[in-house]
């Protein structure tokens, strides 16, 4: 495998590593940071339908189950965002969404591989800055075998100073909990074709033909996926299965280039 940072294998990289981070410096020199600020930050939930707020010391105690939106998705003519819900094959669930962007950013996180839970506008935080108070609610709260993210999603070019000073307060809070925290922003080159491709090809298929196996083992030998494919006597058959394996992250591909038949495919277990 390459060294280079852009060279990501589908089966070792996580979600974030799909972004293009977001320096968040500009936004935390206003923060209230003093001795004593996780006990005066407060944050809001809805456990059982009930609103419950806190310090945000306590907010990683706080159990996911049960948990529900802190406002509910609308739809409406004429309306500037496009709000809809997305099936998980990781959780076996509907998730709602408020935008395209957020609508991306959970495709990418099923396609991650190691998504237990996640939940829509989890949470308010009410946080002090420059003297006065703001509020915010974060995009999304993500509980994976790797560990728990706070995530926002914001087009790069959409985001402003304020939103920075936001997102700088979330990750701290994020930091207090013993989460992970993220801004969705920006997507490394060709991430989006290439999980648009994947995509169709996520939910469970049967294998009638015993393709997978030949596919599997073929694999070892580092070639192409236009190889793979037409080494199998019903190669478009051979296609839409190697779609669904390198979802479920059986096979890798490099995600720095475009999903193509030059495209080399290896074990997901093989790559070091």
């Amino acid at each position: 495998m390459s060294d280079s940072r852009d060279s990501l294998w589908s089966h070792s990289c996580t979600w974030t590593d799909l972004l293009v981070p977001v320096s968040l410096d500009a936004g935390r020199g206003d923060l209230d940071l003093s001795d004593g600020w996780p006990d005066r930050w407060t944050a809001t939930w809805k456990y059982a339908g009930d609103e419950i707020a806190g310090p945000v010391r306590h907010l990683g105690q706080v159990p996911v189950a049960s948990r529900g939106p802190m406002r509910g998705f609308t739809w409406r003519r004429e309306q500037r965002h496009r709000p809809g819900l997305e099936s998980l094959v990781s959780t076996g669930r509907l998730h709602g969404f408020e935008s395209l962007e957020e609508d991306q950013l959970l495709v990418a996180l099923d396609f991650a591989g190691d998504l237990v839970e996640v939940l829509s506008q989890p949470l308010r935080i009410r946080f002090r800055a420059v003297e006065k108070w703001r509020n915010h609610a974060p995009d999304f709260f993500a509980v994976t075998r790797v560990g728990t993210w706070l995530i926002d999603v914001r087009p790069r070019d959409l985001i402003e100073p304020e939103d920075l000073e936001s997102f700088a307060a979330a990750e701290e809070v994020a930091l207090v909990c013993g989460w992970h925290y993220a801004v969705a922003a920006e997507w490394r080159p060709h991430v989006r074709s290439t999980l648009s491709a994947l995509y169709g090809k996520r939910r469970p298929t049967r294998d009638v033909l015993g393709i997978q196996a030949d596919l599997l083992a073929h694999a070892e030998e580092r070639v192409t996926f236009g190889e793979l494919a037409e080494a199998q006597m019903y190669w478009p058959v051979a296609r839409a299965q190697l779609l669904h394996l390198l979802w479920h992250r059986r096979l890798g591909i490099d995600l720095a280039q475009p999903l193509t038949d030059s495209s080399r495919v290896v074990l997901a277990g093989g790559v070091s």
